[in-house]
């Protein structure tokens, strides 16, 4: 059996993925699990684990869905709850956003550690699903520090550019 953390680090495709992908060495030593939306991400995953010399990572799938497309959103909840249900994270980490939110929801009540990480692009402002899901959150982070807050969410770095001074 093993006693490696068991990471479950998820997020949609595109700019989410890619920031997902960046903390991949945050996960070394770990029983990592990736889930996202495109089944070409496996080859990204696969690659990153090799270039640190550690083991292929679990791959799991989950259909794409956004706030506007209510069935397919059920649709997903459903395949992230069962995705949560076979993998049983220790830790969920995600960059958003719309799985990640859900993700966050239902990994806290089968007892995950959760982490909401907000995405780069968000300069501004919170992402939407960020001010949403960050609450429900263990850890909530942002990669700004203009938008850090008293309880949360917290700058503790960039996925661009490391971590804060």
């Amino acid at each position: 059996m093993s006693r490696r953390p068991r990471v479950l680090a998820l997020s949609s495709t595109g700019g989410h993925w890619v920031q997902l992908l960046r903390l991949a060495p945050a996960f070394d030593g770990c029983e990592l699990h990736y889930a996202t939306t495109v089944a070409e991400s496996r080859d990204q995953a696969l690659a990153a684990a090799r270039a640190r010399n550690q083991p292929a990572p679990g791959f799991h799938l989950f259909t794409d869905a956004n706030r506007w497309q209510k069935l397919r959103l059920l649709r997903q909840a459903l395949e992230l709850a069962a995705i949560l249900l076979r993998v049983r994270p220790h830790v969920l980490v995600t960059t958003g956003a719309a799985p990640g939110y859900v993700a966050i929801r239902l990994g806290r009540l089968l007892g995950a550690r959760t982490v909401w990480i907000d995405s780069v692009a968000n300069v501004e402002e919170l992402s939407l699903t960020g001010q949403l899901a960050g609450p429900h959150a263990h850890l909530w982070l942002t990669q700004w520090p203009e938008l850090a807050r008293p309880g949360g969410p917290q700058f503790l770095g960039s996925v661009l550019g490391g971590p804060a001074a």
